[in-house]
């Protein structure tokens, strides 16, 4: 079998950069593969590549086509993530014709198209090859992640890169199944062993450790969490996401009875990747809910303000990310921001739509709170009934959505037929005053 090393010896020499060039890569994506993408992002700057992140770059409005064309022709290479549903995405097609226009005018252009799900490209995007990164849904790893780094610097693979390649998928892909059966199984024995077990497959990047990190949080395993990261970060001192989680975990564990050192700790990771400029739609959203759950111990209005500060600029450079989104329009409503809130929340629903999304929980319970911000009752409560059906045994996200509710109506104001068409669906729970 290849070690990590033989990997190593394989990632190509890096282009200089010369005349306009600012950054080896652009790295385009939209926000539902966000954490893919930073772990990617990792990847490509721990081999020395310096990287721009589109969501980080690129402006609003009128400024948007014109700041991409300035990013992409800055760049010595461009890399877009794709999954099924971003083929029908406008922006999706507008970033890929750029870079499809780009290569066909600039030979030293490396144009690489990603597709992160078993999907096969169509349409406009049938004319190229996609490398396929279906086997790594946590992250990019394995032999595709070798050929990607010879493809951004357009280089083929030699026939010994070759052969190491299918080694690391063949491993790789097997680690990566193994860290999900450990999560949905619950095992957090499993992945703690998965870790220490390690071969050189997860010291190439990040992401298998990430992974397995992020399923002990999952699984409620905080301290295991974070100990798992402490090492990772020490492997890859310059990578984000393992800080990202790192930061999460300590969130968490401060919710479920830590101490207010966990949640400092936490946003002081945070705050320096914010500093640093790391200002992307995930960092910033798991800031803003430290900031929130430091209001919800402080009641003071400014860490409130805070939140929906970070939030709100969250969503304004990932339009696409209705988390982020929602969670402005929320923070409004608590700053008795009824108007602003009103038309977050509209925003919102250009992304997720005005009615019930089939097999989607969240979804739809968010397409549901963006009814209630707009004070549409009669929506809201049967986007929220849909919610509920869709998952009847999950009591516990029926809880953390009624008492958000709740928490929303104390602002809004709903009379007692409007309340009482929100509290129906969630009678079989406590009422607000006794959660």
């Amino acid at each position: 079998m290849s070690t990590a090393e033989d990997w190593i010896k394989q990632v190509p020499t890096l282009r200089t950069l010369t005349g306009d060039d600012q950054w080896s890569v652009f790295l385009s994506y939209r926000s539902p593969d966000q954490a893919w993408v930073i772990n990617l992002y990792d990847v490509l700057r721990c081999y020395g590549h310096k990287v721009l992140l589109d969501q980080v770059a690129l402006t609003e409005g009128d400024q948007l086509q014109e700041s991409q064309e300035r990013a992409i022709a800055a760049s010595q290479a461009g890399v877009i993530v794709c999954s099924t549903k971003d083929f029908n995405s406008k922006c999706v097609v507008s970033r890929y014709q750029a870079m499809e226009a780009t290569a066909s005018l600039r030979t030293d252009f490396k144009f690489v198209p990603v597709c992160v799900d078993a999907s096969e490209p169509s349409g406009f995007a049938s004319a190229r090859t996609f490398l396929d990164f279906s086997s790594y849904p946590g992250g990019p790893n394995g032999g595709e992640l070798l050929r990607l780094l010879h493809a951004v610097v357009g280089q083929p693979l030699s026939d010994e890169a070759a052969r190491i390649a299918l080694d690391f998928d063949e491993f790789s892909g097997s680690a990566a199944n193994q860290i999900d059966m450990a999560i949905r199984d619950g095992s957090t024995e499993r992945l703690n062993s998965l870790f220490a077990e390690r071969g050189g497959h997860w010291r190439v990047a990040a992401a298998l450790g990430c992974r397995a990190a992020e399923g002990l949080t999952q699984l409620g395993a905080y301290d295991d969490a974070v100990a798992m990261l402490l090492e990772i970060e020490r492997e890859f001192p310059r990578a984000i996401r393992p800080k990202q989680l790192h930061a999460l975990a300590l969130l968490r564990r401060a919710r479920g009875g830590g101490s207010q050192n966990d949640l400092i700790d936490a946003q002081q990771i945070l705050a320096e990747l914010y500093e640093s400029g790391e200002k992307d739609a995930e960092t910033l959203g798991i800031y803003a809910s430290t900031w929130m759950e430091r209001y919800e111990r402080s009641s003071e209005v400014g860490d409130l303000e805070r939140s929906r500060d970070l939030y709100s600029e969250a969503f304004a450079i990932a339009r696409d990310d209705y988390y982020t989104g929602i969670n402005a329009a929320a923070k409004s409503v608590f700053l008795e921001e009824v108007e602003c809130a009103a038309q977050l929340a509209l925003e919102v629903q250009k992304i997720v739509g005005t009615g019930p999304r089939p097999g989607d929980y969240w979804m739809t319970a968010t397409v549901a709170e963006a009814w209630l911000i707009q004070r549409n009752y009669v929506e809201a409560a049967r986007n929220y009934e849909a919610a509920v059906a869709i998952a009847r045994s999950q009591t516990g996200s029926h809880k953390s959505t009624w008492k958000q509710a709740c928490r929303l109506m104390a602002r809004l104001g709903p009379n007692a037929v409007e309340r009482g068409l929100i509290r129906k669906v969630f009678e079989n729970l406590p009422d607000c005053d006794q959660l």
